[in-house]
């Protein structure tokens, strides 16, 4: 977006919304699209809101979703970012959108919305009151709403495999591991974690520690997913990441720089899909989204610390 000839302007207002879906309470096999009504705009739209100091645009959408509904909600598929003036000023402001199924709550008017609708899929553009809205639709639409999610993380930063004198195996995360880590639970949790799954590795089981103990379970060991293994036997390690897939409820697996990247090829190539660049930076998790056991859509998230950004 150019406001000048010669000068470019970035976005520096930056907000976060989620497509908020259900089954339909009539008939489980439709979806139905929640649309809500601002008194103070006149309009009709999705849940969404500027991120809050210190905020990841993942909690911001859950809790604007909250906030504006009164519904507690899972995270899906990432459905991108929109980005557009604001009137009045010399400004961008950009809002990323999920799509994220409603799992408990009921909506009470507040100060920001008066009136919520759920409507059926092909009702809902006819209701929208920006354009932009209904691209999030129709991405939204292009794949099957009701995914299965599995999430793949990379291990927190654990220091220089050179500098540490005991058994590399045993290496564990360093200070800005362990804040990584921390900042993981609620980020994985936004996707509806329920299950922990680690390589046989201290820094890849640290890593996802502090989420295994949010959520009340255990970190169960996968040898397979270390990088010795992969490199010996990469097809064990493939069919055992579709199988834990394919568990039930949202699998977190925690693994290794020198298996995810070539394991996610494998996989996209395998189900037809492109995966988006990435750097796969330590820390970093990919979202996948299947349906019917065939990855559809993988979305990567290059940390769980919120971005510092100058104004």
């Amino acid at each position: 977006m150019i406001t000048s000839p010669d000068r470019p302007v970035k976005a520096n207002i930056f907000a976060a919304g989620a497509l908020l879906w259900r089954k339909s309470p009539r008939n489980p096999d439709e979806i139905e699209v929640a649309i809500i009504h601002r008194p103070k705009y006149e309009d009709w739209s999705f849940p969404k809101g500027k991120l809050d100091p210190g905020e990841t645009a993942i909690v911001a959408a859950l809790r604007e979703v909250e906030e504006e509904t009164g519904i507690r909600a899972r995270l899906g598929r990432n459905l991108g970012a929109l980005t557009y003036p604001i009137p009045g000023h010399r400004r961008l402001k950009r809002v990323e959108y999920w799509a994220a199924e409603a799992c408990a709550g009921t909506f009470v008017p507040n100060n920001e919305v008066d009136e919520l609708l759920w409507l059926p899929v092909p009702e809902v553009a006819d209701q929208l009151s920006y354009p932009m809205d209904r691209k999030v639709l129709r991405r939204f639409t292009a794949l099957p709403p009701d995914t299965a999610t599995m999430l793949l993380v990379r291990h927190a930063k654990a220091g220089s495999r050179k500098r540490y004198q005991g058994e590399d195996n045993n290496r564990p995360l360093d200070s800005n591991g362990r804040k990584q880590a921390d900042a993981l639970v609620a980020q994985l949790e936004a996707f509806g974690a329920t299950g922990v799954f680690s390589a046989d590795r201290t820094r890849c089981t640290q890593t996802v520690e502090p989420l295994a103990h949010a959520l009340g379970t255990t970190v169960r060991l996968e040898p397979s997913m270390c990088e010795e293994s992969y490199a010996s036997d990469p097809v064990a390690t493939r069919t055992r990441a579709r199988k834990i897939a394919a568990l039930g409820g949202v699998q977190v697996i925690c693994s290794q720089g020198g298996v995810i990247p070539d394991l996610l090829q494998w996989w996209a190539d395998s189900d037809g899909i492109s995966l988006p660049a990435a750097r796969n930076r330590k820390a970093s998790t990919w979202v996948l989204s299947l349906s019917g056991g065939k990855l559809v859509q993988a979305d990567h998230i290059d940390s769980p610390l919120p971005p510092t950004r100058k104004d």
